[in-house]
């Protein structure tokens, strides 16, 4: 195909395409016309991408066919339609790509909390200066149990999902900064690594592990994706590759963006355990297996579903016919 005489025979109809799709008020038979003008254009983008692959021209329909789906729909596809991709295939292929980050924020967590909690259990100045005697005995004795039992279930599992939905959230949205991530995870353990040496210190050590596994394992985890998923973004930024800073950023942005939406539902199910499970006079066995089962589901389908989704293309980013052509290249 010659592209140039392609270009030549339909510009005019491309040029009324874009005149149409650009009015705001269009009647029925405009309406015709621009359905009509939409399917040729069409046709017309897959002849280029066909024979030319990526050009100047492509991108300039591809931007018009966006441009003209908006204008026809309001909207760029039926939500109901796009869940199941979402789930089956966008969610678990973002979740997949920030494997090995979360890896090594889980590392980073587990190095700075155990020496936290080794360096205040070994400094009884140090233990004593977070309080007085006789409230870090209160907190070992009754506060930290009863952290988890003095509200009802349900505004318990509510608020401490709302509380941990936002972190993360915070973690994706600011994580282009590159410092708020890491502030997050150094600020959770460092908290942890406290409680811990508060516990520890009066031989409490065990009711520490009980009452942090069961629902611990999924939620930190989930605060471990999101740090990972928000440091991803920021390394887009600063090693872009081939592609420009703005290119990268973009499209990191959006495939990532999505881990937040999903660790909602991650963090909801924590919530569940938190409020409902934590806080029972059952044995320790028992709550903690649940806790393991929690996460169990979140890692199958993070990196069995996710790994399944990347293999077959998917990278969690939006389809061209969703986000439109990003930019124009030069010819």
């Amino acid at each position: 195909m010659d592209l140039d005489a392609l270009t030549a025979a339909r510009r005019d109809e491309w040029a009324r395409l874009d005149e149409l799709g650009r009015r705001k008020r269009l009647s029925g038979p405009d309406v015709d016309e621009l359905v009509t003008r939409y399917r040729a254009a069409s046709a017309d983008l897959a002849d280029i991408k066909t024979s030319a692959g990526r050009t100047p021209e492509g991108d300039y329909v591809s931007i018009l066919l966006a441009r003209t789906r908006l204008r026809l729909t309001g909207v760029r596809d039926n939500v109901l339609r796009q869940l199941p991709r979402f789930f089956a295939l966008q969610l678990p292929a973002a979740l997949y790509r920030v494997r090995w980050m979360t890896l090594a924020v889980t590392v980073f967590f587990l190095v700075v909390s155990t020496l936290w909690a080794v360096w205040i259990t070994g400094n009884p100045a140090v233990l004593a200066s977070i309080a007085a005697q006789t409230d870090i005995q209160s907190i070992a004795d009754e506060q930290f149990v009863a952290y988890y039992r003095e509200n009802p279930n349900a505004i318990f599992a509510a608020s401490v999902w709302s509380n941990n939905a936002w972190l993360a959230a915070q973690c994706v949205m600011f994580g282009i900064t590159g410092i708020w991530p890491v502030y997050a995870v150094m600020q959770n353990a460092q908290n942890v690594g406290i409680n811990a040496a508060i516990m520890f210190s009066f031989d409490r050590g065990d009711v520490f592990f009980q009452f942090i596994l069961p629902h611990g394992l999924l939620e930190l985890t989930a605060i471990f994706v999101a740090a990972a998923a928000g440091l991803q973004i920021f390394w887009a930024w600063v090693a872009p590759g081939r592609r420009t800073r703005v290119e990268a950023l973009a499209a990191a942005g959006r495939s990532l963006a999505t881990v937040a939406v999903g660790l909602v539902f991650a963090l909801a199910l924590s919530g569940l355990v938190e409020g409902f499970v934590t806080p029972r006079e059952w044995p320790w066995q028992i709550k903690i297996a649940i806790g393991a089962l929690a996460l169990g589901v979140f890692l199958f389908y993070m990196l069995v579903v996710g790994r399944r989704a990347a293999r077959a293309g998917e990278t969690g980013d939006l389809t061209e016919y969703e986000a439109g052509t990003p930019t124009l290249t030069a010819g």
